[in-house]
């Protein structure tokens, strides 16, 4: 990424910042979260690919 300005830079820190607390699989933690969401109850259903930095990250998860 090249960054343009301090402002665009710390968007992307806070953005990377956010999904790898929220949203990153940790081996250490045997592929849990850090910041641990509620398991959904029916394993059934949608999947859901949401992303940030347009597309850097991706990340999935069970649609509501």
């Amino acid at each position: 990424m090249i960054f343009f300005s301090e402002k665009q830079l710390r968007v992307a820190v806070k953005e990377y910042v956010e999904h790898y607390h929220a949203e990153r699989n940790h081996q250490g933690l045997e592929n849990q979260l850090i910041e641990g969401v509620p398991k959904p109850g029916d394993t059934d259903g949608d999947v859901v690919c949401d992303s940030r930095l347009g597309g850097l990250l991706n990340y999935y998860r069970m649609a509501v």
